[in-house]
């Protein structure tokens, strides 16, 4: 499957990209600067370099025949308000002009969805998220408003673990309808 990995130089991308070739895809990767890829990964890669806040860096990144894409941007107390929704913006814009329909993300542990079993212990990792931890937690809950709004997309939600058990759930999510719409939580 030929795919797009948007945050390919993190903790969590750089996980999803070794996964994704390792399962065979061709990967194209979309970041800011290739230097920051390893060598050996970046000679079996087609790289863009450019920012996912310009919508031109990410239409170029979806290239002829892509079938899909791995969201694993992260978030810190440096980063812009809404990072996640803006350059989810911008792939879903693409995205739809590109016909490439299944999108896979990494959303927030504290981000409750209908689905959820909302437990005490959730509601705790949810407030915990509110109050240390709310750049990200507001991101990633307007991303998830954003992508609710699109039914157009195949989109798959996930929870993280340890990044190297997200990534192995993301990869997998490329080609399985089970979670379409959904935000799952991996437990493994």
């Amino acid at each position: 499957m030929k795919i797009t990995i948007f945050g390919a130089t993190g903790a969590l991308g750089s996980e999803c990209l070794t996964q994704a070739l390792d399962a065979g895809h061709e990967v194209t990767v979309l970041v800011r600067s290739a230097s920051k890829l390893p060598d050996d990964s970046r000679k079996r890669i087609e790289v863009v370099e450019g920012d996912g806040l310009h919508a031109a860096d990410v239409e170029q990144a979806l290239g002829e025949g892509t079938e899909a894409v791995l969201f694993a941007i992260g978030v810190d107390k440096h980063s812009p308000e809404d990072l996640c929704t803006d350059v989810t913006r911008h792939i879903l814009r693409a995205m739809v002009n590109s016909n490439v329909r299944r999108l896979v993300w990494c959303g927030g542990g504290s981000t409750l969805v209908e689905e959820d079993q909302v437990t005490f212990g959730a509601r705790i990792v949810q407030m915990f998220a509110q109050i240390f931890m709310s750049l990200k937690h507001r991101d990633k809950e307007h991303q998830y408003e954003l992508l609710q709004q699109h039914p157009e997309v195949e989109w798959i939600g996930v929870s993280a673990i340890s990044f190297a058990d997200c990534a192995h759930a993301m990869v997998k999510m490329l080609e399985d309808d089970t979670w379409l719409s959904k935000a799952p939580i991996i437990q493994y």
